[in-house]
């Protein structure tokens, strides 16, 4: 019985070991000798494709990645490439009804959780009356 044991915790011991010891060789980054790669910046442009920014030694290569190949599309300065610049300022609020050109209803404002979704009835309302104005000559 206490055979039984001493195997037990030594095999859970020697799986608890080889388990931190891979964690361990994982979260080292895979480098090669020579030369070091680093992506300085990348851009989603849809789902498959993006444009990204790599630096190989001294040289910052401009790539263009799919699900299917990379191209190379230019060099850049590896100084040049900083923090990427954020996205559009958010100006002002627009509400949809705002975008559709569609007065709200008199008296009624949008309240509850759907107010603004795609399953808010009067979300469908406005895009209906949007769809009736640009028929209308």
């Amino acid at each position: 019985m206490i055979g039984l044991t001493l195997n037990v915790l030594f095999s859970l011991a020697l799986v608890l070991g080889m388990m931190w010891l891979l964690a361990r060789l994982v979260r080292r980054p895979l480098t090669r000798g020579g030369g070091a790669l680093t992506v300085l910046a990348r851009q989603q442009l849809t789902r498959g494709a993006a444009v990204a920014v790599v630096r190989v030694g001294e040289r910052a290569l401009v790539v263009g990645v799919t699900e299917h190949q990379v191209t190379l599309l230019g060099e850049t300065d590896p100084e040049a490439v900083g923090v990427p610049a954020q996205g559009p300022e958010l100006r002002e609020k627009i509400s949809l009804a705002d975008l559709a050109g569609a007065a709200p209803a008199a008296g009624r404002t949008p309240a509850g959780r759907l107010a603004g979704s795609a399953l808010s009835p009067a979300t469908w309302r406005q895009a209906v009356a949007a769809l009736r104005r640009g028929r209308m000559p």
